[in-house]
């Protein structure tokens, strides 16, 4: 009974090329009631409901740490240096910028700056309100930030007289490097929901990957195959140990499966190669100069 219904002319006409490799979120939780609970299984009897509440938590959970992060956006950055946040976003787990020849540059987060609202005073310095309200508008911090010119803008062209041994001597005393990059910077604001970039990066194709829950659309839930395993025995301790009068034993060997299984998920989804290695290890020969 093979798992493939569909016919190779359907499948490479059709617009689910490697969807093989997820299982559908429905598929686990109905594999999940078939294979745990019942007479003489470790859930005996348990709602529907419930199955689904927990196979949801652990799409969120393995989504997090576990599921390689596949979404990414790109925009080409406005004059107003901002960019919106996806509908579906958690967290960023890097922003780069492409250049000419289509490689992408990482950009850094400016960790020193931020976008508060400003609240509007009179020339006393009493606030002003509006229908009982503070009255806000843009912050000065962003707008100063906005229209700097970053220091990593300021490149130097050095003589062999004088400027190198002018440097050498204290002119770069305080560097820190990590802002020792050329490349630009971010930050974001999350409770507006906009991404800020410095003025350098205006014009250029920027690309944002992010992490969600994968709880976003219907589409979105379904599970690696690497990572079913663990999402069974997720369910499977989420179940038990909630419930009342378990043995905690049970608890606790369920626990420990859960875990094990995502370490395996992990290895699994890291996708090492052997042969990658080995020729990334080829160069450790290469002497190095300092």
């Amino acid at each position: 009974m093979g798992l493939i219904n569909e016919t190779g002319s359907a499948y490479y006409s059709g617009s689910n090329l490697g969807s093989y490799q997820f299982t559908s979120l429905k598929d686990v939780i109905d594999q999940f009631v078939i294979a745990y609970v019942g007479e003489d299984k470790i859930i005996s009897k348990i709602k529907r409901t419930d199955v689904v509440f927990h196979a949801m938590r652990g799409m969120q959970e393995l989504s997090f740490d576990t599921f390689k992060s596949t979404k990414a956006y790109e925009i080409l950055v406005p004059a107003t240096l901002q960019m919106d946040l996806p509908q579906d976003y958690i967290n960023y787990v890097k922003i780069t910028y492409s250049d000419a020849a289509g490689i992408e540059h990482v950009l850094y987060p400016a960790a020193k700056t931020s976008n508060p609202q400003k609240i509007t005073q009179a020339t006393d310095g009493s606030y002003t309100f509006s229908n009982d309200e503070i009255q806000t508008s843009d912050s000065d911090t962003w707008e100063a930030f906005k229209t700097a010119n970053p220091s990593e803008n300021n490149q130097h062209d050095y003589d062999y007289d004088d400027d190198i041994a002018d440097a050498n001597m204290g002119g770069r005393f305080g560097l820190e490097p990590q802002y020792a990059q050329t490349n630009g910077s971010f930050y974001i604001d999350e409770l507006k929901g906009k991404i800020h970039f410095s003025s350098n990066v205006a014009g250029l194709t920027v690309a944002l990957k992010y992490i969600s829950d994968g709880l976003g659309t219907d589409s979105e839930m379904q599970v690696h195959k690497f990572a079913e395993e663990a999402l069974y025995k997720y369910i499977a301790y989420a179940v038990v140990s909630t419930r009342a009068n378990m043995p905690a034993n049970l608890v606790a060997r369920l626990k420990k499966e859960a875990r094990a299984s995502k370490r395996t998920a992990k290895l699994r989804l890291s996708n090492i190669k052997i042969e990658e290695i080995t020729q990334v290890l080829r160069g450790k020969s290469k002497q190095i100069k300092h």
